[in-house]
């Protein structure tokens, strides 16, 4: 399954909003709402309750932060029968404690199912891989809209990211 098969139309976004910069009025840590919102994109109008429960869950851990301004979080989960991906690119960077102390802007969450441990690793591996390249970056931070988002991550390219290992 290309990327842009997992990551759907409604699951890649552009954040600008204050919230997310500022934590907002309730209080939450701004790395705790973008992890809500890409458990909101993940859930496909399911409840994005336990998917940003899970995400929370792995990055209190360690950081899923790569440096230079990207972060994969990522998690587990029961009942889930194939991989998921959202990207997110945040118009506010927000602190994700990278390795390089950079504050990230492009994010792209995945879920996989508990028991496809091979799957996670595969798909990180390939994910980070990806992101490693400055060019790629750039290309993600200038995009006008989502859907040159989409073409970027792999909607009109070359597929990447399968889901089965």
């Amino acid at each position: 399954m290309p990327l842009h098969d997992l990551l759907s139309r409604a699951r890649v976004a552009i954040l600008d909003g204050h919230a997310v910069e500022t934590g907002a009025s309730d209080g939450a840590p701004a790395l705790v709402r973008v992890l809500a919102a890409a458990a909101w994109l993940l859930a496909d109008g399911g409840n994005p309750a336990p998917l940003a429960q899970a995400l929370r869950e792995r990055e209190a851990r360690a950081s899923t932060a790569l440096g230079e301004g990207v972060a994969i979080p990522h998690a587990r989960v029961a009942g889930l029968d194939e991989c998921r991906a959202a990207f997110l690119r945040l118009e506010h960077p927000v602190e994700f404690e990278a390795p390089d102390r950079r504050p990230v802007d492009l994010v792209l969450a995945l879920l996989v199912p508990e028991h496809d441990v091979t799957a996670q690793l595969h798909r990180l591996a390939e994910i980070a891989d990806r992101f490693a390249d400055p060019d790629y970056r750039a290309a993600l931070r200038t995009a006008r809209d989502a859907s040159d988002l989409r073409r970027l991550l792999g909607g009109s390219g070359p597929d990447f990211l399968p889901c089965a290992a």
